[in-house]
């Protein structure tokens, strides 16, 4: 019998040492990460137990706001212009929790103490929320979302010089109202409809800007085009054969250009036509370990230091790869194969070579603000990469200048606006039987103010990055640049009108 009771009180004893190594483990280790949990019950309704912070867009326009309400709590969060922003902003949610912006902020749009202004104050402090500024337009996201036309897509504007988001709108996307209504089985209903994939496998609470990749096509011939500048600059200069197709290495394979017409010559006479057997050979030239390098100093197999939840990293294969699969290394060099870019990733590379070969961090909060007006932060711009210096750049400038001066994007842009771009169409799907179709652009190109990137995944064959895409950038451009004049966004052409 003492024998039992002994191994009984042991038993209990080590019981009370594991619940007490886990009640420590959870004070001193996760107390942190579930304090500020969306999960946790205090910080998902205090949202509705306090006033937040407002979220306000560059124009001054409020994004999100809190606004008193009758019922269960006494505030509720209001979206004013829905679906066009909320894929940045997000939501305050008290069954969801807080997502995007709301979330990433949360800290300063939570009504937090204040630092005392005068011994009232210090003796009785106060609280309240901080406003969050951001660098979006919403003229331009009403441009994205009207360009688009209900396609699945995204699009994303930068300002090269600072990495200012402008824009950042994706399809589908979701209205934010009722996540946030006090009733649960309104917002279970819409939580389990923004979560379900659409027709095209794309969820809407999902932003596909910074969540969802794709093969960039031959967005990528500007990555390949900066290898040989930075690597191999004898091949710039290197005529490559006027051939309907290349042959691949150690492959009974051949890679054809689109429409299967021929192709071929310099650098300079291939990017605007974008020669896939051309830039195929020019890939193996290169070798994987120089195209790889080059890649990641773009920017690729790293996650952007975009200031917003969920934001993934774009992929391309380590140099090692390709030294058994030569080929590959054929369809990598033109943005296929699995090679992965989000339009984030894309916007970047086009607003790197429009800066000069400097690669700005992108960012959504232009300042925060307290309840009195004091700026409590302002964002500092800081470089992420730098993959090419100036000189580098510069050489790949008038090659997109000569994309849409008589390449794959003649006539899509304003001859005024000195747009250089570069289009994509990659095939995709288990046959082959979709393109996604891109374009990167920056304007003025010799002093740019303007960088944007384009996705319209899952087109038909039949569809280009110059035919879908393009008019979408175009619209953009054009609205981006007239906003920096001070002019209105819509109306500067008759393809681009409201």
């Amino acid at each position: 019998m003492s024998r039992r009771l002994r191994f009984l009180a042991s038993f209990i004893l080590f019981l009370f040492v594991v619940v007490a190594a886990q009640s420590a483990y959870i004070q001193f280790f996760q107390s942190e990460k579930l304090v500020s949990s969306s999960l946790n019950p205090r910080i998902s309704q205090a949202s509705t137990l306090y006033a937040r912070g407002e979220i306000v867009a560059a124009d001054g326009t409020i994004l999100a706001q809190s606004v008193p309400v009758k019922g269960p709590y006494p505030w509720q969060r209001l979206y004013p212009l829905g679906s066009l922003t909320s894929g940045v902003v997000g939501f305050s949610s008290p069954s969801y929790g807080v997502w995007g912006l709301e979330a990433q902020y949360d800290s300063y749009l939570s009504a937090h103490a204040q630092p005392p202004q005068s011994l009232a104050q210090l003796l009785a402090p106060s609280s309240s929320a901080d406003t969050l500024n951001l660098t979006i337009e919403p003229a331009l996201q009403t441009i994205a979302r009207n360009a688009l036309a209900g396609k699945d897509g995204a699009a994303v504007v930068l300002d090269p010089r600072n990495g200012a988001v402008l824009a950042m709108y994706s399809n589908p996307n979701y209205d934010p109202t009722p996540l946030v209504s006090s009733d649960f089985t309104v917002a279970a209903k819409a939580w389990k409809n923004y979560t379900s994939k659409n027709a095209n496998g794309f969820p809407p609470l999902g932003l596909m800007a910074t969540q969802q990749t794709f093969p960039p096509g031959s967005t990528f011939k500007v990555i390949t085009t900066a290898a040989a500048v930075i690597g191999r600059p004898d091949l710039i200069s290197k005529p490559y054969p006027v051939e309907k197709f290349a042959r691949l290495p150690g492959s009974n394979k051949l890679l054809y250009n689109s429409g299967n017409t021929k192709c071929g010559g310099t650098i300079a006479e291939m990017l605007p036509a974008s020669c896939d057997p051309g830039y195929a050979l020019l890939g193996m030239d290169l070798g994987g370990s120089l195209l790889a390098a080059t890649a990641n100093a773009f920017g690729f197999n790293d996650t952007p230091p975009l200031d917003l939840p969920g934001t993934v990293r774009s992929f391309f294969p380590d140099g090692s790869v390709f030294s058994n699969d030569i080929p590959q290394l054929a369809y990598s060099s033109i943005g296929q194969q699995n090679v992965r870019a989000t339009a984030l990733q894309d916007a970047l590379v086009a607003a790197a070579i429009a800066n000069g070969g400097v690669m700005m961090a992108p960012h959504l909060m232009s300042f925060i603000s307290s309840s009195d007006g004091s700026i409590v932060k302002r964002f500092k711009n800081s470089v992420w990469k730098n993959p090419l210096t100036q000189l580098q750049a510069s050489q790949i400038v008038p090659w997109m200048q000569n994309v849409v001066r008589f390449g794959t994007a003649a006539g899509i842009f304003l001859a005024k606006d000195d747009v250089a771009a570069k289009t994509g169409t990659a095939q995709t799907g288990n046959s082959a039987n979709n393109t996604d179709t891109w374009m990167i652009a920056f304007a003025p190109a010799l002093h740019p103010t303007v960088a944007v990137a384009v996705v319209v995944p899952l087109q038909p064959v039949s569809a280009f990055g110059s035919t879908v895409a393009g008019p979408i950038t175009k619209c953009l451009v054009e609205g981006a640049l007239a906003l920096q004049k001070g002019l209105p966004t819509h109306g500067t052409s008759t393809t681009c009108a409201k």
